[in-house]
C-alpha cells in the first residue's frame, strides 16, 4: 500500500537512521530537505547550508535520491508572523508546535503527495503512532493515534501535538522503537560518521549565532517599563521590552542583592510584576485554563459526557507528566494540577497524556496565580 516514501531529512543522526531502516524495510524512500528561511533576511542566519550537505552526504551514502524544497512564504505567514504578533502581546509562544503543524505535517506534506507523488511521508522524530512505526498496522477505516515513543527521554510527541490527523494517518516514524544511544551506534556501524555525532539542534533554526533578544528587536518595536515587586509594590528597576523576558526568568536588578524572578507581564502598562525568591509562591500555581483544543484522535470521552478527565499534563517538553483532571470551559478547558508547577506561562501549550497516548493540547491563555 505504501511503497514511495518521502524521508524529511534534516542533516541530523536521527533522520539519517531513519532513512537507513526504510531502505533496509524495502520502501522506495527518497529524501526531501526542506528550507523555511531566506538567508538573505537582514537578521537572519540558518546552519541550512551545513545541514544541506551532511543530507547530501547521508543519501550519497545510502544511494537514495534527494530533493530540495522551499516553505519560505508559508513560513514566514504562518509561523513567524504568529511568533511576532504573540510576543507583541507578551505571550511566550512555542514555533516548533506551529512549524510541525502548518509546515511539516501540512505544508510539507501535501506538497510532497500532490506534487511529487508520493505515498506517504516519514520523519526522524521519536514518536509513534497506532498505525505502527511503518504504517504496518494501517486501517483507512480507523482514525490514527499519537503514541510515546520508547525513548521516553527524547520523546517528542510534545512537539507534535498539534498535527492533524490527515498527515499523521500517513507518516512513518522509523526509530520509534530506539533509544538515542542505538540510533547513534546504527550511524556509526553503517559508516554515517558525518552524522553519527552530530549535535542535536536546538532552538529556533533561523537565528543560528545571533542572541535571541538581539534578532527578535528587528521586528518588534522595544517598549521600555518598570520592574515592580508585587509584595511591596515598589519600583525596583527598568526593562527593556516585554518580549525579552518569560514567566520565572531570573532578572539581574544592579539595585538589589536579592535575586527577582518574572512573576507577570502587564500589557497596558507594559511594565513587569516580580517576585523576590525562586521559591517564591505566586510562581508555583496548580490551574490554567486553554484556548480551544486540538484533538490528534477524538475528543475524550470523559469531556464528551461533561464529566472529568484524568489525565498527563506538561507544558515544557523536557519536564516530567503531572497528574491533572481536566474539565471544559466555555471557551477551552479548565486544568486542575495535582501538584503545583512553576512558572505556567500564558502563550505555551498544554499537552495532555494518557495511557501512553498524546491526546492534543491547547494553548494556555490564563493561569490561576497563587498570590500567598
Amino acid at each position: 500500500m505504501f511503497k514511495k516514501i518521502a524521508l524529511g531529512i534534516s542533516g541530523g543522526v536521527d533522520s539519517a537512521v531513519s532513512a537507513l531502516l526504510l531502505k533496509r524495510a524495502g520502501y522506495q524512500v527518497e529524501g526531501v530537505f526542506m528550507r523555511n528561511w531566506d538567508n538573505n533576511y537582514e537578521a537572519g542566519f540558518c546552519s541550512d547550508e551545513r545541514d544541506f550537505e551532511d543530507a547530501t552526504f547521508v543519501c550519497r551514502k545510502l544511494d537514495i535520491p534527494l530533493h530540495r524544497v522551499y516553505f519560505i512564504k508559508e513560513y514566514w505567514n504562518d509561523v513567524f508572523s504568529v511568533l511576532l504578533e504573540e510576543y507583541e502581546t507578551g505571550l511566550t509562544p512555542n514555533p516548533d508546535i506551529l512549524c510541525n503543524r502548518y509546515i511539516k505535517f501540512d505544508s510539507f506534506f501535501q506538497h510532497c503527495r500532490n506534487n511529487l507523488g508520493f505515498d506517504a511521508i516519514a520523519t526522524g522524530h521519536y514518536a509513534n503512532t497506532s498505525f505502527g512505526p511503518f504504517l504496518e498496522k494501517y486501517n483507512e477505516n480507523e482514525g490514527v493515534r499519537l503514541l510515546q515513543p520508547t525513548d521516553k527521554h527524547k520523546d517528542q510527541t510534545f512537539f507534535l501535538s498539534q498535527v492533524k490527523q490527515f498527515s499523521l494517518r500517513k507518516c512513518m516514524f522509523p526509530i520509534a522503537g530506539l533509544l538515542k544511544k542505538e540510533v547513534r551506534q546504527i550511524a556509526k556501524s553503517e559508516g554515517l560518521l558525518n552524522v553519527a555525532s552530530k549535535k542535536d539542534s536546538t532552538g529556533i533554526c533561523f537565528i543560528g549565532k545571533n542572541k535571541f533578544q538581539d534578532f527578535i528587536e528587528e521586528y518588534i518595536e522595544t517598549k521600555k517599563g518598570l520592574f515592580i515587586d508585587i509584595d511591596t509594590g515598589q519600583v525596583v528597576g527598568e526593562h527593556g521590552g516585554l518580549h525579552k523576558w518569560t514567566v520565572g526568568q531570573r532578572c539581574c536588578i544592579p539595585s538589589h542583592k536579592e535575586a527577582y524572578f518574572i512573576f507577570k507581564k502587564d500589557l497596558e502598562t507594559n511594565n513587569i510584576c516580580v517576585v523576590s525568591g525562586t521559591k517564591h509562591p505566586a510562581l508555583w500555581n496548580n490551574i490554567c485554563v486553554t484556548g480551544p483544543p486540538h484533538w490528534i484522535h477524538s475528543e475524550p470521552t470523559e469531556l464528551v459526557n461533561n464529566s472529568v478527565l484524568n489525565c498527563y499534563f506538561r507544558f515544557q517538553h523536557t519536564k516530567p507528566l503531572t497528574a491533572c483532571r481536566v474539565v471544559r470551559n466555555a471557551e477551552g478547558l479548565t486544568i486542575l494540577l495535582d501538584n503545583k508547577l512553576r512558572a505556567l506561562t500564558e502563550g505555551q501549550f498544554g499537552v495532555l497524556y494518557k495511557d501512553g497516548e498524546c491526546l492534543g493540547s491547547a494553548k494556555i491563555k490564563d493561569i490561576c496565580h497563587n498570590l500567598v
